[in-house]
């Protein structure tokens, strides 16, 4: 924009709105409360006026970042916020978050200002010129564009509804430098402005398919069922925890549905995943989907003889992977809410026999897994960390959770256990690293709680400069990174003769630490699971953005978490077997 151009987006006339005042005032009308960014061309003036019109502005470091911090938000409020980027570049950084939060079914609406749509269409080589809404389709549910001020209203309220309903996810906005600049009469706009009406619809299933699910349950020997994040985005946790009371049935909570019921509930099927997949008959999957989390359903992880009931807003879901014996297609909050009431026409229990074999066999793991968790190795193993971690976690039990990294994420994940709903954020359905300090962020801001960050230093090495962010809004965080040196493991060696570090080497003796002291935080250099604790229990208690570096052995961990064999192997050379010597480290998983 041309300076007069900008003033006057930055002060309307008296009888005249712009489209940034405008665009501010639509996003307010539909509850629109945060936006997290990266201010520049042509979208900064538009910033500044939605945090004069009461948004709350996250400025942020990246734009991947800012789309998973308001990624984020809307996983934890059912409600989208907004990230905000520039032309082109900054368009393009935040895409691969933006799918991840489709993949993920996060409610968010990202905003990109983009160049002089007519110069860029004929490809006159305009400054940072992309057809970005087009480049966005791919990555979201929906791609609009702004090209009149009169069209803002109907863009936003339709972002609503699509971010929103049936399975949530991302829809991205086009907000060119042309359309930026216009103006309209301000009665006009005021008369043409509306709100999105009941963006997220209920969807109840057919009552037949209740009813087919029931019978299906009321005649199974050994009845399971798998909670996924699905049922924490639908908030419908007090329906499930009444199922689980009323049928004794055991459950398994997939990562991000931790919480739903407390993982310390004698039903909770953790400790002991690999007993009952292989041995339930019956499978009642609440919001998750039988993905590569899953082994799609099917393989010696599972039953032979498993009949699955799904229940899933989205009706492409049903059979993605696998054959379902019955599929009940409808929001989860409505159909468990069915489930409850129909089961005083179709009454059915767990055995104590079927809930006593899943017992003992949870208590003997964890017995085992007590041993690893307390083992007091010194440099510690990221067992003896994150046990450390645990003991403070559980004095705490409001705090969020938010992590990432491949041991550090897997292991993370059985080991601290999580009390509330949506109180546990990771990568989720796509995998992806570098997500969770952004994630961090947007727990903190949308919630105002404290959180917890638990990465490994690969992990962090992604987003890591958000850490700034945090300390120059003054956010509750604390940050734990467990260093090993490398990605996996720090003692992997070049198999060449260049004198250069291996592919997955890291610094091993860094401080990571003293990035956020470097911007007023207060950082903490941990080397026995003793100090972890009370580092972390520390940082934790004044609630102020903080730092613990963890220093781990340069050999604990293995290669991809418990995803390796994602990652074949030569069939002859140096890594036909093994790529590096004994670990002490090695640790199997707790199911």
């Amino acid at each position: 924009m041309t300076d007069s151009t900008a003033q006057a987006a930055v002060a309307p006339t008296q009888n005249l709105t712009d489209s940034p005042h405008y665009l501010a005032e639509a996003l307010i009308k539909n509850g629109i409360k945060n936006m997290y960014g990266v201010v520049g061309i042509p979208v900064t003036d538009f910033a500044r006026i939605a945090q004069g019109m009461g948004i709350r502005f996250i400025g942020m470091r990246h734009e991947e970042d800012a789309v998973n911090a308001a990624a984020a938000e809307g996983f934890l409020t059912g409600r989208p916020a907004v990230a905000l980027t520039v032309s082109a570049p900054g368009f393009l950084n935040g895409l691969a978050a933006l799918l991840e939060a489709t993949e993920n079914g996060y409610p968010v609406i990202m905003i990109g200002g983009s160049s002089t749509r007519h110069v860029v269409d004929m490809h006159e080589g305009e400054y940072e010129g992309l057809d970005q809404m087009n480049y966005a389709k791919a990555f979201c549910k929906e791609s609009f564009r702004i090209d009149k001020i009169e069209d803002i209203p109907l863009a936003v309220a339709r972002a609503m509804h699509i971010a929103c309903s049936g399975r949530p996810g991302a829809v991205y906005i086009d907000f060119p430098d042309d359309a930026v600049a216009q103006t309209m009469d301000k009665d006009e706009a005021a008369a043409k402005l509306w709100v999105a009406n009941n963006p997220a619809p209920a969807m109840p299933p057919a009552q037949s398919s209740i009813d087919d699910a029931l019978k299906l349950l009321s005649e199974a020997k050994n009845p399971l069922m798998i909670v996924g994040k699905g049922a924490a985005l639908a908030q419908a946790e007090d329906e499930i925890r009444a199922f689980v009371d009323k049928t004794d049935i055991p459950f398994q909570p997939m990562s991000m549905a931790k919480g739903l019921i407390p993982d310390d509930d004698p039903h909770c099927t953790a400790s002991c995943r690999g007993l009952a997949l292989r041995t339930a008959d019956v499978v009642l999957v609440v919001g998750a989907r039988l993905n590569w989390m899953l082994n799609f359903g099917e393989g010696k992880e599972w039953n032979p003889d498993v009949k699955f009931i799904q229940i899933d807003i989205d009706p492409a879901e049903m059979e993605n992977s696998r054959s379902i014996a019955c599929p009940v297609v409808g929001d989860i909050k409505s159909a468990m809410t069915m489930l409850n009431a129909g089961l005083e026409k179709t009454p059915f229990k767990a055995t104590s026999a079927w809930l006593g074999m899943l017992q003992a066999d949870a208590q003997k793991n964890d017995e085992k897994f007590a041993a690893r968790v307390n083992s007091g190795k010194v440099p510690m193993g990221h067992y003896d960390a994150l046990g450390a971690i645990k003991k403070v976690y559980d004095k705490n039990r409001d705090l969020i959770l938010t992590n990432e990294g491949a041991n550090t994420l897997d292991d993370c994940r059985n080991i601290i256990d999580i009390y509330e709903p949506r109180h546990r954020l990771d990568c989720g359905t796509w995998g992806v690293m570098g997500c969770a300090v952004g994630y961090s962020i947007g727990a903190a801001v949308a919630t105002g709680k404290q959180v917890l960050y638990i990465g490994g230093d690969s992990g962090f090495g992604f987003d890591g400069m958000e850490v700034e962010v945090a300390c120059r809004y003054h956010l509750p965080i604390t940050f734990v990174v467990l260093n090993n040196g490398g990605i996996y493991r720090g003692d992997f060696e070049n198999l060449g003769d260049d004198g250069d570090p291996s592919p997955l080497t890291l610094t091993y003796d860094a401080h990571y630490e003293k990035m956020i002291e470097a911007f007023g935080g207060t950082g903490y250099y941990a080397t026995t699971p003793d100090e972890v604790e009370q580092m972390v229990g520390e940082a934790v208690a004044s609630g102020k953005p903080s730092f613990v570096h963890v220093q781990l052995a340069d050999y604990a961990g293995k290669e991809s978490g418990h995803i390796s064999n994602l990652n074949p192997k030569p069939v002859v050379g140096p890594l036909a077997t093994s790529e590096v010597t004994a670990n002490p480290y090695i640790e199997g998983a707790r199911m």
